[in-house]
């Protein structure tokens, strides 16, 4: 029997959907360049409301895939906001997807983090955006029904209006001003309980990266909240603790324990999901990013992957925008 919360959630076909491909109309000289155009020139945004939706660039691209399907065969005369227009189609594609990954992370090996981004320095600058990317407001969404997370990223992150919202949920503007204000509360309530300036993560993840290369067990424990949890996400591919752990007087050894390989290893910051982060690497390959969140100074979630189907955007910048 199907998820009554997930039937629910599924938004129903909208009215005046985008054709696909096998209707499109005959090509007109200039079409295809102009739909090229305006798919390329919002690509990077496309792409982060995907990710931001899914939290896997992988299924972010192929939704961008399947957008770009739908796309061309949109008469693009009837089109008055060619933007909003992809941004719609985008979120219904990736809302679909959501749901298939839901299903998939079910089955997954171990705790499921998001797919770390290698981002540019200057993502930082937009702070509201920085802060929708990191990992831990990523996993903070995760605990949204589907609905709820697609409302909360178009209205929170993009600012997007209540009506084109409407349009790409397929409910009401009052539904989604409720939906809104819902999720809202609900990621409010989860959140790191103060903003954090990437500044003080850094400094944070400094600290904690000299405590590790000294084999300090003691600096690693005055940078540990004393209820930090740590997940390690390995997909059943590569080693990692099965369970969330729990406490700094067990997160300090284990995270000590990375400087046990000597020469052959290396603990380098990098940008990751807009923030500072650290990359593990072993003879010269990335092994492990590591992402941490702060509350009050302290780093209360220390987020490890280790997949290394998940490692594969850590080579080059993703261009991320809103």
């Amino acid at each position: 029997m199907n998820d009554p919360e997930e039937r629910a959630d599924t938004p129903p076909e909208p009215t005046s959907p985008p054709p696909e491909p096998a209707s499109t109309p005959p090509e007109r000289p200039g079409r295809a360049d102009a739909a090229t155009e305006a798919f390329v020139t919002h690509r990077n945004l496309l792409f982060t409301v995907a990710y931001e939706m899914l939290g896997s660039a992988a299924d972010a691209e192929d939704v961008l895939q399947e957008t770009w399907l739908r796309w061309i065969g949109v008469d693009l005369d009837g089109v008055r906001d060619r933007r909003a227009y992809l941004v719609r189609i985008t979120t219904r594609q990736a809302l679909g997807r959501l749901r298939t990954l839901r299903r998939r992370k079910e089955s997954y090996i171990g705790p499921w983090l998001p797919e770390p981004l290698l981002t540019a320095p200057d993502v930082a600058d937009d702070i509201e955006l920085a802060d929708s990317l990191s990992m831990a407001m990523l996993l903070v969404l995760e605990t949204l029904a589907p609905t709820e997370r697609a409302v909360f990223v178009l209205r929170e992150v993009f600012d997007l209006p209540y009506d084109e919202i409407a349009e790409a949920v397929g409910k009401s503007p009052a539904a989604v001003r409720q939906i809104t204000s819902r999720a809202r509360a609900h990621v409010a309530a989860r959140r790191p309980r103060g903003p954090v300036s990437p500044d003080e993560t850094a400094g944070a993840l400094e600290a904690f990266r000299r405590a590790i290369e000294t084999g300090d067990l003691q600096r690693l424990l005055d940078v540990l909240a004393p209820d930090v949890v740590f997940l390690g996400d390995g997909g059943g591919v590569a080693q990692a603790a099965l369970e969330p752990i729990t406490g700094a007087d067990l997160v300090a050894p284990l995270a000590a324990g990375l400087n046990r390989f000597g020469a052959a290893a290396s603990l380098r910051p990098a940008h990751v999901n807009g923030y500072p982060a650290l990359v593990f690497r072993l003879d010269g390959e990335i092994d492990t990013v590591i992402a941490v969140r702060i509350d009050d100074g302290l780093i209360t979630g220390l987020y490890a992957v280790r997949n290394p189907e998940k490692l594969s955007r850590m080579t080059e910048e993703t261009p991320v925008l809103r």
